[in-house]
């Protein structure tokens, strides 16, 4: 298991239960970390901006994480082929009709959160429909009547739904 260790880039390999029992070692009690430890790329900013656009928008800020970790690496910076924008990699039109700015990072996720929590609500919080919906479309799992039949969305709701569980 590797763990955020407080600072800037270091990381802890920690022995797993197992090894230490295997040793004779006990292994210590870890520091608490922030559910987006999970993120190799957050950094505090980005923790907070999920946790509170999190609470904001009512949705686990695991899932969130999750999302912004598959859509962008938790990066601002990014830019997809079809002209998705930031950390949770709006679309312009999509931004537009949640009201914020795809290009202002807090905006950015607050946007996607809005977006989840939007999804969640349309398909009753069923977490995989609504995360095949943020990739795809409501239309499209609602064609489906579930995730749609396309390798590039079931493979992102596994990948999301790996790192969320």
């Amino acid at each position: 298991e590797i763990n955020k260790a407080g600072g800037t880039d270091k990381t802890q390999v920690v022995p797993s239960a197992t090894a230490a029992s295997q040793t004779g070692r006990t292994q210590a009690a870890l520091p608490a970390y922030s559910v987006n430890a999970s993120l190799p790329l957050a950094d505090q900013s980005l923790s907070g901006l999920i946790n509170n656009a999190s609470k904001k928008y009512q949705v686990d800020p695991k899932l969130l994480s999750a999302i912004a970790e598959v859509e962008s690496g938790g990066n601002q910076d990014e830019t997809s082929s079809a002209g998705a924008i930031g950390v949770m990699q709006l679309m312009p039109d999509t931004a537009a009709s949640l009201g914020v700015n795809p290009y202002d990072k807090q905006q950015n996720i607050e946007g996607g959160a809005k977006y989840l929590r939007q999804m969640l609500d349309t398909f009753g919080g069923d977490v995989s429909k609504a995360v095949a919906a943020y990739n795809a479309g409501a239309q499209a799992v609602k064609d489906y009547g579930g995730i749609p039949p396309y390798k590039e969305t079931q493979n992102y709701v596994n990948k999301v739904l790996d790192i969320y569980r």
